[in-house]
């Protein structure tokens, strides 16, 4: 606890956290003071009291919120969230890509899903950094033998009703306004899924994921079964948060990234 505060003051302090994130103008800076203030009772309820999900939201309503998500995520790892996810992946992304094609060029069901996957990037109009990220990020699941059809949803707003996303644990939502494989990279929106509901929305692939990858540990949730490779790798290789060895097929394509640099 801090040193003066105990479990009643702090559930005082929580309370109007909650009081300011329903403001239409929020005081962005006293939601970040009352949450780093209430972060050993947060981190009670969620880990030792093992509360459930929604109610973890909804008494704190605040990790709903980006600013507050990376927030959290730095006082669990002392880590920048984006700044470094980001500046990893754009120095790894040529080389991935790289390894990604060689593999969508042989044969066997990998290789055909990475193939469409660069069949569809190749024939982008505009590739900018974000299109770069979305391939590397859509490559890398089916590179580790994974399969993100429980995790990646896509609704097409145009063409069909709201999809039921009731029984995903975790993922993610590509809202698109066509079907247009122009839309495929950058979609009009990235929906972060938890428990079958939409709790923060992106403009782009690698924002989306790496939110959801930092809720995973202010939540203290398990990564998603069918991509349990793909955060191993997010975690370890890419975010360098280390905790003992390394799944077989992370650490042959982490030795694989390594052997050109």
């Amino acid at each position: 606890m801090i040193q003066g505060e105990d479990a009643v003051s702090l559930d005082q302090l929580r309370l109007q956290m909650v009081d300011e994130v329903k403001k239409s103008e929020k005081n962005h800076t006293l939601i970040t003071k009352l949450m780093h203030t209430t972060f050993a009772l947060r981190r009670k309820e969620i880990i030792s009291d093992d509360l459930p999900v929604a109610e973890i939201l909804d008494r704190w309503p605040a990790l709903k919120m980006e600013s507050q998500i990376c927030a959290e995520f730095h006082r669990i790892t002392n880590l920048n969230l984006k700044n470094h996810f980001f500046a990893v992946l754009d120095q790894h992304a040529p080389r991935l890509q790289s390894l990604f094609r060689k593999k969508a060029a042989r044969t066997g069901k990998v290789s055909d899903v990475l193939s469409q996957l660069f069949r569809t990037y190749d024939l982008q109009e505009q590739v900018n950094i974000h299109v770069r990220r979305a391939v590397v990020l859509h490559g890398l699941p089916s590179y580790l033998h994974e399969d993100t059809s429980t995790f990646i949803k896509t609704w097409d707003m145009t063409h069909s009703d709201e999809p039921d996303i009731r029984e995903v644990p975790l993922g993610l939502l590509l809202i698109r306004a066509s079907s247009t494989d122009a839309t495929f990279f950058c979609p009009e929106k990235i929906a972060v899924l938890i428990e079958g509901n939409i709790i923060i929305d992106f403009t782009t692939l690698a924002d989306a994921f790496v939110v959801l990858f930092a809720l995973t540990y202010a939540l203290h949730l398990n990564y998603p079964k069918c991509l349990a490779n793909t955060f191993d790798f997010i975690q370890k290789v890419l975010m360098g948060l280390e905790d003992g060895k390394l799944r077989p097929k992370v650490l042959s394509l982490k030795n694989d990234l390594l052997a050109a640099e």
